[in-house]
C-alpha cells in the first residue's frame, strides 16, 4: 500500500483532513503573524476595546464547535469531515499560542514562546502517523504479542516523556515520542535548570551540577537548536537562558 493510499483509505479521510488543516493553519499562522511584526502587508492585530484578542480564542471555538459536529455526526459524511477540519484548525490556532496559556502572559515573540512551535511540531508529527495508520491496536480486530507489547510500554513511555517536558527537555521529548530510549534517558539525566522540575526538586548543589552540564550542552549544541526555532517561530524580542532546549 503506498502512503496516498494510506491517507485516502476507508474511515481515515476525516483524520488526513485533520492533519492538513492543522499543518496549513500553521503555517498560514505564522506567517501572518511574522507579517504583523514586521509591520508588513494589510494584517494587523485584532483589538476591540482596547483588548487584544489571541487567535487563540477563535481557536477554542472551532475546536469545541468542531468536537461537537464529530460527535453528533457518529462518523457520517460530510460532517465527519467537516468537523476534522474545524478541530484541526481550531487545535492549531489554539496550540500555536501554547506558551501564552501556559504562562498567562505575552510571551509570544520571546524565547519562552518557541514551546508553542515545540508542542505544534509534536502534535503534528502524531497526527501525521496516526493519518498514516500507525496504531498499534489497528490489527484486524484482534491483540497480537506486538501489540500487547506496545501497550504494556505506553505508560512508562508516556511517562517519560512528561518527565521529560518538565525537566524543560521539550525537544528531547518531541524526539523520544517516537523513539522510546530517547525519552527515557532524558527522564532519568539532569533537568534543564530553569525547568519547574528543578526547582522543586534539586538542591543548591545538585542545580549547580544541573546548571554546568546546560551551560556545556548550550555551549556545543545550543546554535543550532536557537537557528532552527528562529527560522520556524521569528527570532525572540530577547534572549532567556536555556536556549538550546534539549
Amino acid at each position: 500500500m503506498s502512503v496516498v493510499d494510506n491517507f485516502t483509505a476507508p474511515g481515515r479521510l476525516p483524520l488526513t483532513l485533520l492533519f492538513i488543516a492543522f499543518l496549513t493553519t500553521f503555517v498560514i499562522t505564522r506567517t501572518i503573524t511574522r507579517l504583523i511584526r514586521a509591520g508588513k502587508g494589510p494584517f494587523h492585530d485584532n483589538v476591540a476595546s482596547g483588548v487584544h484578542i489571541h487567535h487563540s480564542i477563535p481557536g477554542i471555538i472551532l475546536t469545541i464547535g468542531g468536537g461537537f459536529g464529530s460527535v453528533a455526526a457518529h462518523g457520517a459524511a460530510p460532517m465527519a469531515a467537516i468537523s476534522a477540519i474545524l478541530i484541526g484548525v481550531g487545535s492549531s490556532l489554539v496550540l500555536d499560542e501554547f506558551a501564552l496559556l501556559l504562562h498567562l502572559q505575552d510571551v509570544y515573540w520571546s524565547s519562552e514562546g518557541q514551546l508553542s512551535v515545540q508542542v505544534v511540531m509534536l502534535t503534528g508529527a502524531v497526527l501525521g502517523l496516526m493519518a498514516l495508520g500507525v496504531n498499534p491496536l489497528e490489527n484486524d480486530g484482534t491483540l497480537h504479542v506486538g501489540s500487547l507489547v506496545v501497550l504494556a510500554n505506553l505508560p512508562v513511555h508516556l511517562l517519560a516523556v512528561v518527565v521529560c517536558v518538565r525537566k524543560g527537555k521539550y525537544s528531547t521529548a518531541i524526539v523520544g515520542a517516537f523513539l522510546p530510549p530517547i525519552a527515557w534517558i532524558g527522564a532519568i539525566r539532569l533537568a534543564r535548570p530553569q525547568s519547574t522540575w528543578a526547582k522543586r526538586h534539586y538542591s543548591p548543589s545538585k542545580l549547580e551540577r544541573a546548571t554546568r552540564r546546560a551551560d556545556g550542552f548550550d555551549a556545543r549544541w545550543g546554535r543550532y537548536g536557537l537557528a532552527l526555532g528562529d527560522l520556524v517561530a521569528g527570532r525572540p524580542t530577547e534572549v532567556t537562558a536555556g536556549p538550546a532546549n534539549e
